[in-house]
Parts: C-alpha cells; sequence; structure tokens
C-alpha cells in the first residue's frame, strides 16, 4: 500500500492529511493561522507561520501514522494545495521575509487597479490572462511590495529575491532553498500568467515593472518537483523509516478541489464552501472566455495536457459565520449558526449582502459594502443567522447561472449537477437550500477534504501511484444528494429578491 501526504494551506488554517491508494483519511492535523489586518482592507500573513504550522502539522500527522503502527516507508509522495493568489516576497540567500504576506483578501491596491482600468488595460489583461484587473491577484500585490520596500526592485533586478505564492514559498522551505517553481494553475492567477502561450507575459510584466527575474520557473501540477529531506518534519527518532518524499502535485487549492472532485472532463462544476466561496467548471484543453463575469483560468493540469476552467469567487462565504461568531456575537461557536438558523422557518425577508471586501463575481464591483436588507420589527438574531447562511447560496447560485450561461453561448450544455466540498458543505441547511435556488441536484462527496484529496492525486499520479485519471475516477463516491424541493416560481422570485438587494449594496 502506497501513502500520500497532502500539505493543505488555507487562509484560517493550515492542514496535513494522510491518503491512503483509495483517498481514504488515515491521520490529519491542523493548526490556525493568525491573521494580521494592520489597516483597513489590508489582510497579511506571517510567512513563517504558514511554513511552521504546516510543517508542525505534517509532523503531528506522521506521528499519528507511526502510532497505527503503520509503516513510514509506506508514505511515497508528497502533494502541496494552498490559498491562491496571497503574495510572498523573500530573499533566495537568508530565506528570509522582506515583509509579511500579502493575503488574497487584500484590498491595498484597488487605486493602483483603478488606474489601469482607467489607462484601457482591462481588455488586453483579460485576453492574455483570463482575468479582470482586480486586487485580488498577485500582480498588483508584488508591484506594491517592489514599490514600497526600499531597494527591493534593485535587488529583484539582481536576481536576489524571489516570488511566490504560497506553494512557492512552501516548496522551496521544503527543498532547503533549492527548488523556486510553482504550477500552471497558480501561475494562472497572478496577472502575469499568459493561458495561451503558457508562459510569463512580457509586456505585462514590463506595464507593472515586474522583473522576470524574481518569477518562479512554471511547471504542470503533476510535476516532479524535487525531494524532502525526513530532517524537515522533525528528528530520525521520531520518525523512524520515514524516506526522502518526491514532491510529485502543486495546484493552487481550487483546482485541486476540482481535481479532487475527478472533474477531468468539460462540463462538470464543483463548488468549495471555505472562508469563501469558489466554483470552477472544467471547459477542457481550450481556454474559454466568459461573457458573464466569469474568469477563465487554468485548470490542474498533468504534463501535455492543457486544461482549463471557468471560475466565479465569493469574497466572503464561510467567513460571514465567523462575522456572526467574532463581530455580532450572534454564536458562541460556528457549530451553532445552524440550529440557530434552523429556529425559524425562513429569513423572514431578511437578505444579507456579506459584501466585506467589495463582491466577486459575477459583480466585480470592490466598492461594495456589506447590507441587511428587509429588516422588519419582528426580525430577530435567528433570521439573520438564517439569511447570512443563505447569503452563501444566493451567491454560489448567481455564479452557476452565469456560467451555465457562458456553457450554452459556447454550444455546451447547462451544468446539471453541483458536486460541494470544504468545511461548510456539511451543513443540510445550507446545501438544501442550494439545491433549492439552483434547481438541479447538489452532490457531496464522501470525502469533503477533496482540495487536499487533489492534491494526493496528483502526486501520486507523478510518482506511479496511479495509472491515469480513470484510475482516480472510479475511486469518487457520493455521500449524499440534495435534490430541489422549491418550485422554479419560488426560487426565481427569491433570486430577483437577493439581486434587489445586491444593487443596495453597491449603490456608492
Amino acid at each position: 500500500m502506497s501513502l500520500i501526504l497532502a500539505l493543505d494551506q488555507g487562509t484560517s488554517s493550515s492542514r496535513s492529511i494522510v491518503f491512503d491508494e483509495q483517498g481514504h483519511i488515515l491521520a490529519s492535523a491542523q493548526q490556525e493561522i493568525r491573521q494580521h489586518y494592520p489597516q483597513p482592507g489590508w489582510v497579511e500573513h506571517d510567512p513563517w507561520a504558514l511554513w511552521q504550522t504546516q510543517r508542525d502539522t505534517a509532523h503531528s500527522a506522521l506521528i499519528q501514522l507511526r502510532a497505527q503502527g503503520r509503516d513510514l516507508r509506506e508514505v511515497r509522495a508528497v502533494g502541496i494545495t494552498n490559498q491562491r493568489e496571497t503574495t510572498v516576497l523573500w530573499r533566495r540567500d537568508t530565506g528570509e521575509p522582506v515583509a509579511r504576506a500579502i493575503v488574497w483578501q487584500d484590498r491595498r491596491t484597488e487605486p493602483q487597479c483603478a488606474q489601469w482600468r482607467e489607462a484601457g488595460w482591462a481588455d488586453t489583461v483579460r485576453e492574455r490572462t483570463g482575468l479582470v484587473i482586480d486586487p485580488y491577484f498577485s500582480g498588483s500585490k508584488l508591484k506594491w511590495l517592489l514599490d514600497h520596500i526600499p531597494g527591493a526592485r534593485e535587488a529583484a533586478l539582481r536576481g536576489e529575491l524571489a516570488f511566490g505564492t504560497v506553494d512557492t514559498w512552501l516548496l522551496w522551505q521544503l527543498t532547503g532553498g533549492k527548488v523556486h517553481a510553482t504550477d500552471v494553475s497558480n501561475a494562472s492567477r497572478t496577472m502575469l500568467w499568459n493561458i495561451h502561450t503558457q508562459d510569463w507575459d512580457d509586456e505585462l510584466l514590463q506595464r507593472l515593472d515586474i522583473p522576470r527575474e524574481v518569477l518562479p520557473p512554471v511547471h504542470p501540477s503533476s510535476h516532479p518537483y524535487g525531494e524532502v529531506a525526513p530532517t524537515v518534519w522533525g528528528s530520525h527518532l521520531d520518525l523512524p523509516g520515514l524516506s526522502a518524499l518526491p514532491i510529485g502535485g502543486m495546484a493552487g487549492d481550487q483546482q485541486a478541489a476540482l481535481f479532487g472532485q475527478a472533474g477531468f472532463e468539460a462540463g462538470l462544476a464543483k463548488n468549495t464552501y471555505g472562508t469563501g466561496c469558489f466554483m470552477l467548471m472544467h471547459t477542457g484543453s481550450t481556454a474559454s472566455e466568459s461573457a458573464n463575469g466569469m474568469l477563465t483560468t487554468a485548470a490542474a493540469q498533468l504534463p501535455q495536457q492543457p486544461a482549463y476552467a471557468l471560475e466565479g469567487s465569493v469574497f466572503i462565504g464561510g467567513a460571514v459565520v465567523q462575522w456572526l461568531r467574532d463581530g455580532l456575537h450572534a454564536i458562541r461557536a460556528a457549530s451553532e449558526v445552524q440550529s440557530l438558523a434552523e429556529s425559524v422557518p425562513d429569513a423572514g425577508g431578511v437578505m444579507f449582502v456579506p459584501a466585506f471586501t467589495g463582491l466577486g463575481a459575477p459583480y466585480w464591483d470592490s466598492e461594495a459594502r456589506g447590507a441587511i436588507v428587509g429588516l422588519t420589527r419582528g426580525s430577530t438574531v435567528a433570521h439573520i443567522a438564517r439569511a447570512a447562511l443563505e447569503s452563501i447560496a444566493f451567491q454560489s447560485a448567481a455564479l452557476l447561472q452565469a456560467m451555465s450561461r457562458d456553457a450554452v453561448a459556447t454550444g455546451g450544455r447547462p451544468v446539471t449537477e453541483l458536486r460541494v466540498d470544504g468545511g461548510a458543505c456539511v451543513n443540510n441547511l445550507l446545501m438544501q437550500f442550494q439545491a433549492d435556488l439552483l434547481g438541479i441536484p447538489v452532490v457531496r462527496p464522501r470525502v469533503v477534504e477533496t482540495t487536499a484529496l487533489g492534491a494526493a492525486y496528483l502526486a501520486g499520479l507523478a510518482t506511479g501511484i496511479y495509472a491515469d485519471t480513470q484510475v482516480i475516477a472510479r475511486l469518487w463516491q457520493a455521500e449524499r444528494t440534495f435534490y430541489p424541493t422549491l418550485s422554479r416560481d419560488r426560487a426565481d422570485q427569491l433570486m430577483d429578491q437577493w439581486a434587489r438587494a445586491v444593487r443596495q449594496a453597491c449603490a456608492h
């Protein structure tokens, strides 16, 4: 039996999971990540905390495996998946970050992005990268670091600095500074990568004043990236028998989740319910442009096999539950939200648009702000909690409707089922409401940790554990399917109410 260690470095936590060949979880560990908010709209992480929590959770998972009596020599590969767009810049000689990581949620570069849009760059960026000009992506964050750290751009030109998204930072640490690289899925989220030529775009680099010397080489998502020395995880006394492990897979978390959902063919869609919500629909081997506010992005790729997807991003998904807990103090723990929401039959006409950091696809309004509308004298905290949960489904439904319009416009079919994963997909109330709004089945798999599973599958393919994706597709199993119970007329009415609430949130 071959085992695979998946490293899943997310926005709010680092996780490490050991999978067997069948995709079953044998051991796992998780640690929360501290968020830094130095100014309104700024979100940062300490790069060392990202690495240390990831290293420590891997160590804990391997210790659990050993405690089960497993031979650590069974662990044959490592896969990495990561929060995308989060930007790290460090010195090549010391490995020391020059600043905190700028997180994907950070909005500090909106004034710069606005200038680029006003200068007429939007069409060029969309045509070449598949993206819109937005602070969400890494390019403007990297430019900000090079502009604001004294001597950084000059050092970058001399080849002294290394840029990376979190996958690249982890790879650097795992290999002791020997490997500086990323994969196509993470590169495609930088606003610097030409998805058609599959290379960094020299004109965009010139416009953003970013030296090519700072950028990592780009490889397929399933690729022999390097080796992890056993001492990275801890002493040999802790982990006897553990050999040097090949790193065979790397992909941004959402592309990894699509891969873990066996989304290898055009038309299959998945939605991940995490801090944000991220919906991807595979579009095959050619990049398909959206006419409905979706992004074109690289899917996780095998060698010599280009793969693309349409993506829609909801900036505030499960994070709205954290706000109920930490901001409104409506609940003491996130697990309480379902029972509070179920204590009322519906939201009582309340609509909650959680645009705390603007709105993503299909709206793309960075100036939108959160709004709770439809309050009456009879509204209670339970109605607000239910409206908060429903907001996750409303935003996701708007994404899928836009994707289906794109699919039909290019001769395809509307999406006929939605596969779901991520922490919030275990909430049955939310999943049922999602199916009701969409009018199609919502399918939850047996293994909901599909992000880590996708990274494991990519690593397994690169190291010969799996022969091909057909083997992986046969492993996917549904745990529960939620079928729509609401009439289409009622669902349409609810979506109209949601659209009105969004217009109020965008009235600036």
